[in-house]
């Protein structure tokens, strides 16, 4: 047998009955007590879910298990240490132990696990230093430590890290500085280290995670200047913090707050002035090596300047030689669908693509408001001449491209023109009056004009869009990334998927397998262990969007299995509330009795139930209520 879900007939189940199996799954069962014995008989499993029950004492029968790559443990009552036999199970990618009550330290062990990519340990009492050792996991990408009571620095090497995506040491005692070496994060989408005791300045280096999405540094003792170009890094999809309004810093997860002594160009912190204490670190070494950064950066940002003038001059006086007509683009292969869209018209209304005109970021590149003379309004995507040269963005700006020619829907976002030249990289986009979104949901005024009738209009317009990709192109395409940042809104709040950079053609002739990538809290869970892309991966991420845009936030728990029979229950029972005839209506004995029996309205599982059958749970209820 390769696989089972046994949900609560675990029981009955007879382990020895099947020696070959494989995968497992005994996740939020009803657990107790320490885990079963026979499951160390199952010595060719691969897959092991126990998560969500109430299992205790020591997990002495996973040492069997020699052949486990994924390994999921969370939300369970694991006492004591993390036992030494873990880190012998070579084989494991997926190893989940947060949400228990494990203790004592990480050993140095943990580098015996090459193959790791996933390791969360958050929600614990674990304490003592991150091993440095951990650096000899080079594919890791999720790293997840937070709510422990960890100490010391963050001292292991992060050179070998190519893959990390997500890093969260949140809630802990860690001091130190932000090591320099993250610069060679440049895959990092997600950064967490706030609540902790970490104190120095926020490094120049940090800039060079281009691929950040989600930054928090707040509540620890930062001193000095908050980088310039953090501005500008990709985890502002939505967000320009030059724009930030009074009062964003006391509720934004992308801030710097409770950190006194830092100051920038950032609305709620001092500027820096020159005199001004505040405008570096007190600490000469550190005046000392900002100088060592800045002097040499401006010399190359002038050099760089230069440079820039003098090829526009002289491309200018090669196309006033060649013709005093204005050109449509043929210097840098611009492509349009009307003929109308120049480089030279997209160059003058940005600017040269000035800050002023830069209205967000994306996953890879700057978005910029351009009203051409025509009098159309567009929105342009640059990728910077640093990132172009990062062979992963170059790779995702192409495929943006290769998608968006190749598909038109109404709920697409359109694209009108790209310039694809290796000195200048820009995608034209129809212009999305309301931006993203994640920005029309975070904002108070934004979300009560966004109301009922617009948000299940904007849900009809994603699931049409997708309906589009996996069932109408051939091949069928899988965006990888539905999230909220890459859901943009009209003038009507009307939705339109955007952001095709991660957009995948399935190949019916391959397994479609390739390495994770998306926004963590929106990635469907069995990538984590099949790293097997197809659509139902899309179908997952839109799922959580649509409760994003009914509950005004990311679900976060609300995901969980045992949380979404709690909101089936009590929207079935909601759904019998409301029948129109009072006859038919429940009492409140029978309503509170359901709340306190668990009773499931429906029998079928959750999975199966349709949406008819939700709307019609009145049917079922007028039986019982008519009887009480």
């Amino acid at each position: 047998m390769y696989g089972v879900y046994l949900g609560d007939k675990f029981r009955k189940f007879n382990f020895s009955s099947f020696p070959n199996l494989v995968m497992l799954s005994l996740y939020n069962t009803g657990l107790q007590g320490s885990i079963p014995p026979e499951i160390g008989t199952l010595s060719k499993l691969t897959y092991l879910s126990l998560s969500m029950n109430n299992l205790t004492g020591i997990m002495s029968e996973i040492r069997f298990l020699k052949n486990l790559e994924f390994l999921d443990l969370q939300q369970n009552k694991l006492t004591g240490p993390l036992p030494s036999f873990l880190w012998h199970l070579t084989n494991l990618t997926f190893l989940s132990l947060n949400s228990n009550q494990i203790n004592g330290s990480i050993p140095a062990e943990i580098g015996y696990l090459t193959n790791l990519r996933t390791l969360s340990l958050a929600w614990n009492q674990i304490s003592g230093f991150i091993p440095v050792e951990i650096a000899n996991c080079p594919s890791l990408y999720n790293l997840t430590l937070s709510h422990n009571y960890l100490t010391g620095t963050i001292s292991f090497d992060m050179s070998n890290f190519y893959l990390f995506q997500y890093l969260d040491l949140s809630y802990n005692n860690l001091s130190g500085s932000i090591p320099r070496t993250i610069n060679h994060l440049t895959m990092l989408e997600t950064l967490s280290l706030d609540r902790n005791q970490i104190s120095g300045s926020i490094p120049m280096e940090i800039t060079a995670c281009t691929s950040l999405r989600h930054l928090s540094l707040s509540h620890n003792f930062l001193t000095g200047n908050i980088p310039t170009l953090i501005k500008y890094l990709y985890f502002l999809n939505a967000i320009d913090l030059s724009q930030i309004p009074d009062g964003y810093f006391n509720w934004t997860p992308y801030t710097f707050i409770g950190n006194k002594d830092l100051c920038g160009d950032i609305q709620g912190f001092p500027s820096c002035f020159p005199n001004s204490p505040n405008s570096f670190p007190n600490n000469n070494k550190s005046i000392v090596h900002q100088i060592k950064i800045v002097v040499p950066l401006s010399f190359f940002l002038v050099f760089l300047l230069l440079g820039c003038i003098f090829l526009s001059r002289r491309g200018d006086k090669k196309t006033k030689s060649e013709s005093s007509e204005p050109k449509n683009g043929d210097l840098f292969s611009i492509w349009n669908y009307d003929g109308k869209i120049a480089y030279e018209d997209i160059i003058e209304a940005t600017k040269d693509f000035d800050i002023s005109y830069c209205i967000g970021t994306g996953g890879y590149g700057s978005v910029y408001k351009a009203q051409l003379p025509s009098g159309k309004i567009v929105a342009v995507k640059k990728l910077h001449r640093l990132e172009a040269e990062n062979p992963t963005f170059d790779k995702s700006f192409k495929n943006e491209v290769k998608m968006l020619v190749a598909i038109r829907h109404r709920n697409i976002v359109k694209l009108l023109g790209y310039c694809l030249h290796n000195r200048c990289m820009f995608l034209i986009y129809e212009y999305m009056e309301r931006g993203s979104l994640f920005s029309v949901l975070s904002n108070d005024v934004e979300a009560m004009e966004f109301d009922w009738m617009k948000r299940m209009n904007a849900i009809k317009s994603i699931a049409h869009a997708l309906c589009y990709m996996h069932h109408e192109c051939v091949p069928a395409i899988v965006h990888r990334d539905i999230t909220s940042n890459n859901i943009l809104l009209n003038s009507k709040l009307e939705g339109f998927v955007s952001d095709f950079g991660m957009a995948k053609f399935l190949d019916p002739d391959s397994s479609n397998q390739t390495l994770v990538t998306g926004t963590y809290g929106y990635l469907a869970p069995e990538l984590a262990y099949t790293m097997v892309v197809t659509e139902k991966c899309d179908v997952y991420s839109f799922g959580v969007v649509t409760l994003e845009i009914l509950m005004g936030r990311h679900p976060g728990e609300l995901m969980t299995y045992q949380h979404l029979k709690d909101v089936f229950l009590v929207a079935a029972i909601s759904f019998a509330c409301l029948h129109t005839k009072p006859k038919s209506r429940p009492t409140m004995k029978w309503v509170s009795q359901e709340f306190l029996s668990h009773k499931k309205p429906v029998t079928n599982p959750l999975h199966s139930v349709s949406l008819w059958q939700l709307r019609n749970q009145e049917n079922y209820t007028i039986g019982e209520s008519e009887t009480q």
